[in-house]
């Protein structure tokens, strides 16, 4: 990077931040009501985020003033391929009790999140978490996030198991190696803080001092089965298989959710062809973009500083150019495969062992007990008597791994008991959908997410049955806000919080994530987004295409025949 780049204010506040240490350690005394600003920003790269709860806001006091706002913090663990152990995540179950809200959440992106925990016990739910052998460092912050994998548990499989395993040494790979984590939040073996008394900076051979523009994202998967939506990240990697091996990627880069509404150079993008990598130089590539990125990214601007716009500044072939620089030879055309489908992996499968895996819908990621519903109640029922690993899906379901058949009839059982759906008992569009937390916990967030798409789902379910498309696969993902955490830019139908109460609805993305939508119509209230789609519904149903999804057929259609249909 030049030396006569600007930097924002952000970047120099990391170059000076000790490593990621800032003041947080002073902050940690309990008189301190939150975090200051600097600090805040620190926070993420250690996994977790400043919040406070918006349900709160403007509420008063006994005495008639006005109250403050409630803070508290949102704690996200980084698992590569959504992989863990059931002693993990029934770790992370009583932790949600004993320093959260009482629910835990599977994440979009394969990880795991606390929410409502106090200032007075981040350290301790940090030190919890870090006695799983999971961890919350660069979860979050400006350096590459939790890297993303097909979590299909298929044993006996060397592409699955290849693919998993790199997908652990990408995420090892890029970790930071700054000292902060250690020396802020954890203990060491005598049960001391593992502070020193002096700063001492180690070297980051990949983020150097400035760590990274903004967040970098992974993704690995296969052309028959693209469920973690690799063309969303800044890298996707769509694995080749060749006689049953796995003998390489093709490279997608500058892939990208957010959107600035206010800033029209910004914009979302999915991932774009790049080249084909054999498996055994796909780490050495990937480390060459990360770092042609970071020389070369945006440090003035962080609406401007993600890949997708370097790639728009330079186009593809001019980064691939750059790219080779760093790499140390040239990079060939990408290998012919594409992008063919998806699977949600929920349900019983067959495991390839001998034994099964259990996929389970978690709808939204959240689990937690709520009336005749007992999610949380019921997976440590199972968890603590079956064991097994277990594995968090990109649409925040759940797999519970290694089960033997003769007890698939008692799992089953349990599962009724506790109010769990079976996975043929959910409709394809609701196993298909996503939301983010938004309200009350993000504060970015302008409506509900969460909280509103279970019953916008009810209202689309009966939109397909209306027009005879009931069991119809459509992929519906919503959001708070135009960030794009649950990726509303890619699938069938896109809703995007636009005020409160109202979202921005986007057609013509698809089930496999490899297009972004159109904007169909803006401003449409909650209740009334199932029937600002149905006349489109009853449109693909009348004619549509042998084989074609809503989202193809939206985008065959285009906007304007779309609206002229809707206004008959």
């Amino acid at each position: 990077m030049s030396e006569e780049v600007k930097l924002s204010k952000v970047e120099i506040l990391k170059r000076d931040s000790r490593q990621l240490r800032g003041t947080i350690a002073e902050e940690l005394d309990p008189e301190t009501e939150c975090f200051s600003g600097a600090n805040v920003g620190f926070l993420k790269h250690h996994g977790t985020y400043q919040q406070d709860n918006r349900d709160e806001r403007g509420q008063k006091n006994d005495d008639g003033t006005k109250a403050g706002k409630a803070y508290m913090m949102m704690v996200r663990s980084r698992i590569p391929g959504g992989k863990l152990t059931s002693d993990c995540l029934l770790a992370e179950l009583d932790m949600c009790e004993e320093f959260g809200n009482g629910t835990l959440r599977i994440t979009s992106r394969q990880g795991l999140q606390l929410h409502g925990v106090m200032k007075d016990d981040l350290q301790a739910t940090i030190r919890a978490i870090s006695k799983t052998t999971l961890t919350t460092l660069g979860a979050c912050g400006d350096v590459n996030r939790n890297v993303m994998c097909c979590p299909a548990p298929i044993r006996g499989n060397a592409v699955h198991a290849r693919l998993q395993e790199i997908s652990g040494q990408l995420a090892h790979h890029f970790r930071p190696h700054t000292t902060a984590y250690q020396e802020i939040w954890l203990k060491d073996e005598d049960g001391n803080d593992e502070k020193v008394a002096e700063f001492s900076p180690v070297e980051e051979p990949i983020y150097g001092e400035l760590y990274l523009p903004r967040k970098f994202k992974i993704g690995l998967a296969l052309p028959e089965d693209n469920c973690v939506d690799i063309l969303a990240y800044d890298l996707g990697l769509l694995g080749i298989v060749e006689n049953d091996e796995l003998v390489g990627f093709n490279v997608y880069v500058g892939g990208g959710q957010g959107i600035t509404p206010a800033q029209k150079k910004t914009f979302a993008a999915v991932g774009l062809k790049m080249t084909y990598v054999p498996v055994d130089q796909a780490i050495a590539l990937a480390e060459a973009i990360v770092k042609c990125w970071s020389d070369n990214g945006n440090r003035e601007d962080r609406k401007q500083a993600r890949l997708k716009y370097l790639i728009r500044d330079w186009g593809v072939a001019g980064f691939k150019t750059k790219v080779e620089e760093y790499f140390g030879s040239p990079l060939p055309e990408p290998h012919s495969a594409e992008i063919t489908d998806i699977d949600d992996h929920m349900g019983w499968r067959e495991q390839g062992d001998g034994k099964l895996y259990l996929g389970l819908n978690i709808e939204n990621g959240r689990i937690k007990d709520e009336g005749d519903l007992r999610i949380k109640t019921g997976l440590r029922a199972i968890l603590s008597k079956f064991k097994g690993d277990c594995r968090l899906t990109a649409k925040q379901g759940l797999i519970l791994c290694d089960i033997d058949p003769a007890s698939k009839d008692e799992i089953n059982g349990l599962l009724a008991e506790h109010g769990i759906k079976a996975a043929e008992d959910v409709t394809l569009l609701r196993r298909f959908s996503m939301a983010c937390p938004a309200l009350p916990t993000c504060g970015l967030s302008i409506t509900e997410s969460e909280r509103a798409l279970p019953s916008v789902i009810d209202d689309l379910e009966a939109q397909l049955e209306k027009n005879g498309l009931a069991g119809e696969r459509l992929a519906v993902h919503m959001t708070g806000c135009p960030n794009g955490c649950a990726r509303p830019y890619n699938p069938d139908i896109g809703l995007v919080g636009k005020a409160r109460g109202k979202y921005t609805v986007y057609l013509g993305g698809n089930t496999l994530g490899t297009r972004i939508g159109f904007i169909f119509k803006d401003m449409v209230p909650q209740e009334d987004i199932g029937e600002a789609v149905s006349p489109i519904l009853g449109y693909f149903k009348a004619e549509r295409s042998i084989g074609e999804s809503f989202g193809d057929f939206c985008h065959r259609k285009g906007l304007e025949d779309l609206l002229a249909k809707a206004e008959e």
